[in-house]
């Protein structure tokens, strides 16, 4: 492993790393380039990063995998656990030998890479947070019951969708639970000294519109806490704003998202600017 956590002795794998009860699939380029590990979003599967991915090309070596109950990934009795998902990426960094990674990641992911980052500053590169990590109270119990009615009535749809693979293999009560505690962790009290103590190059990628779920500009609100958290930490910085919406944008602005990795990584020569 060199000095900046790249390898020359890693080729292309697939396969499972098992972790606790479960076995997580994971995908690695392998190759001399910078390891560059994605977290997804809540329900998604390592498939959506696919475009990032050929945006960035073969100069990096990326690492992708299905969390917990998603994907390929095998069933578990934590599915729905932060700190579980949290620990599992240090598992698929260990079981691919990475002692230092940049981390990127999308809403749910990009709270992972947040926590992630700011608890392992000399193992990371940097970190790409997208559509997500944004500190705003925006759970109450109102919000927590709407949540859960919500997952109760799309239930018979994600059961006859689960064999596709496009929902995860958990029950609705669980989604749930793991979008309130995701609330929770957002809440300005418990996010905002997270994103303070980061002290690797770190850059918000924010989009446009409504997220799924969302109501009016509730999506917007999260938003707008971004600039005060750049403007307490000089470690962070925001991506100028893409017109995909939250759930678009790693299909449509994915340019976006790979020149904001090439941002963190080289943080002195790529020009882009700081909005």
């Amino acid at each position: 492993m060199t000095k900046n956590g790249t390898s020359s002795h890693h080729s292309p794998w697939t396969g499972m790393v098992p972790v606790d009860d479960t076995a997580l699939a994971v995908t690695d380029t392998g190759g001399p380039g910078t390891p560059v590990v994605y977290l997804n979003g809540h329900v998604a599967t390592q498939g959506y990063w696919r475009r990032v991915l050929a945006e960035l090309g073969p100069g990096w070596r990326h690492i992708t995998y299905d969390m917990r109950a998603r994907g390929k990934s095998k069933r578990s009795a934590d599915p729905h656990s932060f700190e579980t998902h949290l620990r599992d990426v240090d598992a698929v960094l260990a079981a691919r030998g990475v002692d230092r990674a940049l981390v990127v990641g999308r809403s749910y992911g990009a709270f992972l890479a947040a926590h992630w980052a700011s608890r392992n500053p000399g193992r990371t590169v940097g970190a790409v947070l997208v559509e997500g990590a944004q500190p705003d109270d925006w759970l109450d119990e109102a919000m927590e019951q709407r949540i859960r009615k919500l997952f109760r009535r799309l239930s018979p749809i994600m059961l006859l969708l689960r064999p596709t693979g496009l929902t995860p293999r958990m029950t609705a009560a669980q989604i749930a639970s793991s979008n309130i505690e995701a609330g929770v962790i957002a809440r300005a009290r418990n996010l905002g000294p997270v994103l303070d103590h980061i002290t690797v190059p770190t850059r918000y990628v924010i989009a446009s519109g409504k997220s799924f779920g969302s109501k009016g500009d509730e999506q917007e609100r999260h938003r707008a806490t971004l600039p005060a958290v750049a403007a307490r930490n000089p470690h962070i910085t925001i991506h100028p704003k893409v017109t995909s919406t939250h759930a678009s944008i790693l299909k449509k602005d994915f340019r976006a998202v790979a020149a904001a990795v090439r941002q963190v990584a080289a943080p002195g020569r790529a020009k882009v600017p700081k909005t």
